[in-house]
């Protein structure tokens, strides 16, 4: 069975390394499906949750909150902001940081913070869905 190689890296270090029969990621225009021999590609990511399906069928999930993706025919490499794994993640905090994130959108009037403001609403849905998703998983 063909597999691909799987690094995800992010400032604090080398968060996964390993091989995968597929591998999914919230890339900014959708989320893309990686099989081995996947043509190259570099593309931005968005706060999401990254799977890794390993060559014996178990799934491996990590969020990130962003960066960037890089696909060449035998290697992916998820370049995350800041990246979680999959066990990592806690669903009250998730839920609390995307409460206060609609709080703050809520009084915002400036444009620039306003930006912001939509930025962080955006990186905590993403965070909160990742962790009720992967209650389910546990």
């Amino acid at each position: 069975m063909a597999t691909i190689r799987v690094d995800i890296v992010s400032a604090e270090g080398e968060i996964y390394s390993g091989d995968a029969k597929m591998v999914y990621a919230p890339a900014r225009m959708g989320e893309v499906g990686i099989a081995p021999r996947h043509a190259p590609l570099l593309t931005a990511l968005k706060p999401g949750e990254v799977r890794v399906e390993d060559p014996e069928g178990k799934e491996h999930f990590f969020y990130i909150t962003g960066g960037l993706l890089e696909i060449q025919p035998h290697l992916v490499t998820v370049l995350a902001d800041t990246a979680l794994r999959g066990e990592q993640l806690d669903e009250a905090a998730a839920l609390a940081s995307k409460q206060e994130a609609e709080e703050a959108l809520k009084g915002i009037s400036d444009e620039t913070d306003l930006a912001r403001a939509q930025a962080e609403l955006a990186e905590a849905e993403a965070r909160y869905r990742a962790a009720q998703k992967l209650k389910g998983k546990r």
